[in-house]
C-alpha cells in the first residue's frame, strides 16, 4: 500500500505492508487524514512517544471506513464509516485499537471533516471537562486557541457550560475570527497587558481553568491570570519546552497544575477517555453544534508540501490530506 514515510530527509510517498488487525483492533481504508502539530516533530524525524525516526509512517488521526476487525470487536463491522487516532495513518490502510475508533455521524459530516476531529475531541474533552474539572458557569482560557485543537476547545467549554471563554492567538487575523468559535474574549500572549485583559474579565479573581498549549514564556503569566484555587492544565508547548516558573505565585494561588498527554497512557484509560466524550459530545458532533474550519486541503502525495504549510504557521483552523 501507498504510504507517507519518514526518510533521511523528510517524508515522501512509499510502499508499506498493508496492517492485519490483531485483537481488539479495527482496520480501516483511510479517507482523508488530519494534521497535527506532533505530526512536524514525527516527519523530522524526531520521536514522539513511542513513534518516530526512519520508516516511520505519519499520521495521528483518520477517518474511512472499516475494511477488517481483529477477535473481540463486536460493535463495529465492515463498511461502517468512523473517524480514527493512533499512528500511522497517512495511508491507504491504517490499524488502531478499537477504542480510538468512532461512528462518523449519520448526518452530512464528509470523510474529510470527520479527519480533523479526533484527536481534537478526545484532547480537549479530556484536558476540560476530566482534568480541568469544568463546572458549569466557570471561567476558562485556551491558551493557543487558533489551532484546530484549541478552536474546538473553545466549542466544547461553551457546550460544557463554561460562563466567561478566553482565547488566546499571537496573530491579529486569527485573534479577530476567535469570537465566531466560543471565544468571548480574545487576548494575545505576545502582549504583556494580557493578563489584565483577563483580570478585568474576570472582576479581578482569575480563570478558574487554564488549558495551555503554549507553556514556556506564558507559564508566570497563567500563574497570575488564574483564580486561587483554580488549574492549569498543562497540553502543549508550543511557546517552550521549559521556561521561568515562579513556585511562590504558584503556591499563594494554591493553583492545581496538571500536566496530559496520550503519549504514556494505556489502552484502558484511552479507551475511557474515548468512552467518556462520546457520552457528552457525540451528539453536538452529530448536528454540526461542533465543527471545525477547514483551512486547506492536499493530496497524499503532497503531504509534505501540507507539512510545510503547516510549519508556515500561517493556516486557521484544520489542514486534511485526501486519497
Amino acid at each position: 500500500m501507498k504510504a507517507v514515510i519518514v526518510g533521511e530527509n523528510g517524508v515522501a510517498i512509499g510502499e508499506a505492508p498493508k496492517p492485519e488487525p490483531k485483537a481488539g483492533e479495527v482496520l480501516v481504508a483511510v479517507r482523508a487524514c488530519g494534521l497535527n502539530r506532533a505530526d512536524l516533530m514525527v516527519a523530522s524525524g524526531r520521536a514522539h512517544g513511542r513513534i518516530g525516526g526512519p520508516g516511520t509512517i505519519v499520521g495521528l488521526e483518520w477517518a474511512g471506513d472499516v475494511a477488517a476487525v481483529g477477535a473481540g470487536v463486536t460493535d463495529l463491522t465492515p463498511g461502517d464509516r468512523v473517524m480514527c487516532s493512533g499512528s500511522a495513518g497517512w495511508a491507504e490502510y491504517a490499524v488502531t485499537d478499537q477504542g480510538r475508533v468512532a461512528r462518523i455521524p449519520d448526518s452530512n459530516v464528509s470523510y474529510e471533516q470527520a479527519a480533523t476531529l479526533p484527536v481534537a475531541l478526545t484532547t480537549m474533552h479530556n484536558a476540560i471537562v476530566t482534568a480541568g474539572a469544568l463546572q458549569t458557569g466557570q471561567a476558562v482560557l485556551i491558551q493557543g486557541a487558533s489551532s484546530g485543537v484549541g478552536i474546538l476547545g473553545m466549542q466544547i467549554a461553551k457546550h460544557m457550560g463554561a460562563g466567561l471563554v478566553v482565547g488566546s492567538s499571537t496573530n491579529a487575523e486569527r485573534r479577530a475570527k476567535l469570537t465566531d468559535y466560543g471565544a468571548d474574549l480574545a487576548v494575545d500572549s505576545r502582549d504583556p497587558g494580557w493578563v489584565d485583559q483577563v483580570l478585568q474579565a474576570t472582576g479581578g479573581a482569575g480563570v478558574d481553568l487554564i488549558v495551555d498549549q503554549i507553556s514556556g514564556y506564558v507559564a508566570n503569566q497563567n500563574l497570575a491570570a488564574t483564580k486561587i484555587l483554580g488549574r492549569i492544565v498543562n497540553v502543549g508547548r508550543l511557546g517552550g519546552f521549559s521556561g521561568e516558573f515562579d513556585f511562590d505565585l504558584h503556591a499563594l494561588r494554591r493553583i492545581s497544575y496538571i500536566g496530559v498527554t496520550f503519549r504514556t497512557r494505556s489502552v484502558e484509560e484511552v479507551r475511557e477517555i474515548g468512552r467518556l466524550m462520546q457520552a457528552d459530545l457525540g451528539a453536538a458532533v452529530a448536528d454540526g453544534s461542533l465543527t471545525l474550519p477547514m483551512d486547506r486541503s492536499f493530496p497524499l502525495a503532497q503531504a509534505a508540501e501540507a507539512l510545510e504549510h503547516m510549519r508556515a504557521n500561517a493556516h486557521f483552523g484544520k489542514i486534511t490530506l485526501t486519497l
